[in-house]
């Protein structure tokens, strides 16, 4: 049997043609398919606009950057999750804020309303948050609705971070398009996949603007289509060097991205309802065939509004289970597993200098980033695989 992998992606034909296309047009960064995933997926999603970057990480880092240049924020630090991956963190960081964390849902991994409440309403000054940055964590949306009453209240902005949740649903509109922006990444192990992609949406056409400067070095320019060559750019001026494609008005980075992940990416949109579906159905026979492993692994609640991510695991009894040797007999059974990234101020040693600071405050993120553990559920495991997954694990904890 073939390794089981947390994600993988499977090039058809149709994935072939479009990258024959590209190598034959001679352009290779963006033009066409880029400008064409930014109005699907912004289309997709339920946003006016959508930029596309080279990651994940670059759409939140330009996101930022552009509430701040835009003046949308004013404060300093950001309500977020101590649970992710660690690039929300380091955008925060190296755009010269300050994350401030707060406990999570031990059931869905998520930031709860009530925590985020319960931090402003001991801070003697609220006024010195800039914005509310929650992480719809392995697929779970947040409570969007219970967020939006904080936020207000408190006068912040919110900045959704929907790397992990193409396609799944909070109240019937699909995460990505609940904020005044969000993000999304098409990792290779995420549910929309194109190896490395980055996609910045929101309704705000000045916040779009201002990332299409940003993520090109901050150069004037920032119409979504290049018109220069007909003559009508609304940037050419009639001065020494009209070209606005070298002249910077803003300070940025180089996060613009190529026409190949855009192609494949396109392709995959149009197998998304699949993707959804086979994810969900891979969860539920999962679930079904673990049952007996009830008293000692908890597996992840089922919801039709869940695009899965992977398929999470939290040991309840770690002295007897613990993650290490779990995750390495499962890995000498052909099965990839990654841990559930650990708790960002107090497991990760990047963040070494918040340990203090955070001690014994994040109890359920510090177990879960000890104790939790997923593998794949995406939609090219088979049913021998599936079955291969749920009988090593039967077998590693029997």
């Amino acid at each position: 049997m073939d390794p089981i992998r947390v994600g993988d992606l499977i090039l058809g034909d149709e994935e072939r043609e479009a990258i024959g296309k590209i190598i034959d047009s001679g352009r290779i960064s963006e033009g066409p398919f880029v400008r064409r995933f930014e109005r699907e997926w912004a289309k997709y999603v339920g946003t006016r606009e959508c930029v596309l970057l080279n990651s994940g990480t670059s759409a939140l880092i330009a996101g930022i950057a552009a509430l701040k240049v835009g003046e949308y924020i004013d404060g300093t630090r950001v309500v977020t999750t101590p649970l992710t991956y660690v690039a929300t963190s380091n955008a925060i960081i190296l755009n010269g804020l300050e994350p401030v964390y707060v406990d999570v849902d031990p059931e869905t991994f998520i930031i709860t309303p009530q925590t985020v409440s319960a931090l402003l309403e001991e801070e003697d000054d609220p006024s010195s948050f800039a914005m509310l940055l929650p992480v719809h964590l392995m697929g779970y949306p947040c409570d969007m609705d219970g967020m939006d009453a904080v936020v207000k209240k408190y006068g912040l902005v919110t900045f959704e971070d929907s790397a992990q949740a193409h396609g799944s649903r909070y109240k019937g509109k699909r995460t990505g398009s609940l904020s005044l922006l969000s993000d999304f990444s098409f990792y290779i192990a995420h549910n929309i996949q194109a190896g490395e992609l980055g996609a910045l949406v929101t309704d705000d056409p000045n916040i779009a603007r201002l990332v299409r400067k940003i993520k090109a070095n901050g150069r004037v320019c920032d119409c979504s289509v290049c018109v220069r060559s007909t003559g009508e750019c609304p940037h050419l001026r009639d001065e020494d060097d009209p070209d606005p494609r070298f002249t910077h008005d803003l300070i940025g980075y180089n996060f613009k991205t190529m026409e190949f992940q855009a192609a494949i990416a396109l392709c995959q949109l149009q197998k998304a309802d699949w993707i959804l579906e086979r994810r969900q159905e891979n969860v539920r026979r999962l679930n079904e065939a673990l049952e007996p492993l009830a008293d000692v692994l908890a597996t992840p609640p089922f919801s039709p509004d869940v695009s899965y991510l992977a398929y999470t695991l939290v040991i309840k009894d770690p002295k007897r289970f613990p993650r290490a040797r779990i995750c390495r007999e499962m890995e000498h059974a052909g099965i990839e597993t990654r841990p559930l990234f650990g708790c960002i101020p107090t497991q990760q040693p990047a963040y070494a200098s918040y340990r203090d600071r955070y001690k014994g405050r994040l109890p359920v993120a510090e177990r879960l980033g000890s104790d939790a553990f997923y593998v794949g559920c995406h939609q090219y495991l088979s049913e021998e695989q599936l079955d291969h997954m749920a009988s090593t694990l039967r077998k590693v904890f029997r």
